[in-house]
């Protein structure tokens, strides 16, 4: 006696055609991005693993900072909130950014296929970095303790510029 009914074979084949349609559906309709691989080694290349990744708390006017635009984000770990501000104009960036608790801290955007831009934060906190290009992009804070020796480096999720 064969326990095996032969509808199930049909519905098993069926249901196999079924979701290689809708598999084929979502590569075309919506497709993983093309650089998805580069992002993903790019936010995970960081040389020194011993850092602390902040959080996104909060955005302005920030959908992807495109052509003329301007948006605001705010990043926070433990003890230090990190408020960027990025202008557009084409293809490059500035980044307005303020630290607090304020310092005199070494400031470094990396951006994908470039090569990394770095400044030190004012004694209030402030930083400028005023010619940023377009790619993914990450901001390392290298912080420095109160004897003005290096300490922990924080770093923001990836973002598009």
């Amino acid at each position: 006696m064969n326990d095996i009914d032969p509808r199930d074979n049909r519905r098993g084949q069926e249901d196999t055609a079924v979701l290689s349609e809708l598999n084929r559906l979502v590569d075309e309709i919506d497709p993983p991005p093309a650089d998805l691989l580069d992002r993903v080694k790019f936010a995970i290349a960081l040389e020194d693993l011993d850092v602390e990744v902040a959080r996104w708390e909060r955005a302005g006017s920030f959908a992807g900072v495109r052509g003329g635009q301007t948006g605001t984000i705010t990043f926070t770990v433990d003890n230090l909130t990190l408020m960027v501000n990025f202008t557009s104009t084409g293809s490059r960036h500035r980044i307005d950014g303020w630290l607090v608790p304020a310092g005199e801290h070494t400031v470094e955007v990396r951006v994908a296929d470039h090569q990394s831009s770095t400044t030190k934060a004012d004694d209030g906190g402030r930083f400028v970095l005023a010619d940023v290009p377009t790619g993914t992009t990450q901001i390392l804070v290298h912080l420095v303790n109160s004897r003005g020796e290096p300490g922990r480096t924080v770093v923001t999720p990836t973002i598009m510029l």
